[in-house]
């Protein structure tokens, strides 16, 4: 289904909204503002869980649904949830800023990935339509912790990719404006293979050809962006860290 759109998975990470955007995604609330860099030099990191991370293509699936939940697994129009194994997934975003790394609070961070056969909701591609249909997408504002939290499931694969999810984490900039941080998380290709060998995965689409080393957006940067997955009865739990430089 999704052969064809790949070769377009590599427009623009994000750009500046307007303030009509921004106003329409954030309110008129103040939130800490996000600097325009796509990531900061390691040594810049403090903490340890102050870690910056590098920005990686929107691709062509993103879709602004502002659904703001928590539990993204479902249809909203008929609640039917996507097959798959569970996963319990937590982004910590931090603002860096003189050195010093502290919580970021009400950002408002999108998830979105495809389901157990490869295919993502709501787009037109080659092998059919799911306009309408809002499964595995929803959006999270970060608490005093700086956490989004998220109950999803394990992505599956399609054709020119890894196995990945991808994330947007927007908050107010100077004069209205609002930015946006753009990137993916990836998967331990192990861990995928003994979850593709499980249903529903199995007979979705056979043996998946492109691994982590053999993607090109991976290559980019992906180290730094892989996900430190645990096993979590019935399914698994991960956690992510994201510095971003405030102004």
């Amino acid at each position: 289904m999704l052969d064809a759109a790949m070769h377009d998975d590599d427009r623009p990470v994000g750009r500046l909204l307007t303030r009509r955007e921004a106003l329409a995604l954030l309110g008129t609330g103040g939130v800490a503002a996000l600097a325009a860099g796509p990531w900061l030099p390691a040594s810049a990191a403090a903490p340890a869980t102050c870690v910056a991370r590098p920005a990686l293509t929107e691709g062509p699936y993103f879709v602004d649904a502002k659904l703001n939940r928590s539990d993204i697994r479902s249809d909203p129009g008929d609640g039917t949830a996507r097959p798959g194994a569970p996963l319990q997934l937590t982004l910590r975003a931090s603002r860096l800023a003189a050195g010093a790394c502290a919580p970021l609070p009400g950002a408002m961070v999108d998830l979105w990935h495809c389901d157990a056969a490869g295919v993502y909701s709501d787009v037109v591609d080659p092998g059919g339509s799911t306009v309408g249909k809002k499964f595995l997408r929803g959006y999270q504002l970060t608490d005093g912790e700086g956490l989004a939290r998220f109950t999803t499931i394990y992505p599956g694969w399609y054709p020119g990719r890894a196995v990945h999810i991808h994330f947007k984490v927007r908050a107010a900039a100077s004069g209205g404006r609002v930015h946006d941080f753009t990137s993916q998380v990836f998967f331990d290709d192990a861990l995928s293979d003994r979850v593709f060998a499980q249903a529903p995965y199995a007979a979705a689409r056979g043996q998946r050809r492109v691994v982590n080393a053999r993607d090109g957006i991976f290559r980019q940067a992906g180290a730094q962006l892989m996900l430190a997955v645990t096993p979590a009865a019935p399914g698994y739990a991960a956690s992510f860290d994201l510095a971003l430089e405030t102004a």
